[in-house]
């Protein structure tokens, strides 16, 4: 098997909808995909629907974005029972505290002198999940950036005089409700993060699995990663973080993949959680 288990969808920034997205998957030979939205599962039932007419498999997941010291780390889970009230729940949270925190954003690129509103912002909307990615959108639409990445990078980022802090959920809170769940919770692309440290912590918490496999991780990075997995009996990912766009920032659909091993493994660890939540 030839899978992608890192993409995203309009449901949250991605730039195709999930049949698109499904449809290209099968054009580019791959026999399964991980859909994993920012923060959403809205499009996960068209995804498994179109999964099912193109012959991919199509395995539901998502992507929790959550704040340790001063950086992001992005939590994975795989195979989640996606229509889940307690998920559900601490997803309806997550984006009240998106539109918040874009209605914050905007608000000081107004102060910057950018003429933007929020009306602009949600026109770029899709989906559910709101965000930086439709605020830069709307900056390259009017012309104030040449680009996506060059918006994060001037004004967007972390430092820049627009950023705003995202809403304090802790990593290990993420593990929690993946684990609740039933789904496999797993370390997003740790080399982007730089938390290697934080490892053991959420190894404690449950963590279940490490991204090993990223466009952006060196063969030094992958190989430590690789070991790190070894030594804490985490199951091996790797996935493109494919949006759409194909940039600097942006991989192909396709570009890390893995195969059956992975996944085997990756199924294994996901049935034994079931078992185990229905125990609880």
């Amino acid at each position: 098997m030839a899978a992608d288990l890192h993409t995203h969808t309009t449901a949250s920034d991605g730039r195709l909808s999930p049949t698109e997205l499904i449809r290209l998957a099968k054009t580019k030979g791959l026999t399964a995909l991980g859909v994993t939205d920012h923060d959403t599962v809205a499009g996960l039932a068209k995804a498994l629907a179109a999964g099912n007419s193109y012959s991919v498999t199509v395995i539901p997941g998502v992507e929790l974005s959550t704040e340790w010291e001063e950086g992001e780390i992005h939590i994975l889970g795989y195979y989640i029972d996606w229509q889940k009230e307690s998920l559900l729940a601490f997803l309806e949270t997550m984006r009240q505290a998106r539109y918040r925190r874009t209605a914050r954003m905007v608000g000081r690129l107004k102060e910057l002198g950018y003429d933007i509103s929020m009306g602009e912002v949600e026109q770029e909307v899709r989906g559910e999940a709101m965000g930086r990615p439709h605020i830069a959108a709307v900056l390259v639409r009017k012309g104030y950036v040449p680009s996506l990445e060059f918006a994060f990078r001037t004004l967007l980022e972390r430092g820049r005089p627009a950023y705003v802090p995202r809403a304090k959920v802790s990593p290990a809170r993420a593990v929690e409700v993946i684990l609740k769940a039933g789904g496999v919770p797993v370390l997003a692309h740790p080399g982007l993060s730089r938390a290697d440290g934080l490892i053991p912590a959420l190894v404690g918490s449950g963590l279940q699995g490490i991204e090993a496999y990223y466009p952006h991780h060196d063969a030094a990075a992958t190989g430590r990663y690789l070991e790190l997995a070894s030594r804490y009996n985490l199951v091996v990912t790797g996935g493109s973080d494919f949006h759409g766009i194909v940039e600097s920032s942006h991989a192909d659909l396709g570009a890390c993949q893995v195969g059956t091993a992975e996944l085997e493994q990756l199924q294994r660890r996901a049935e034994k959680i079931k078992v185990q939540a229905t125990k609880v």
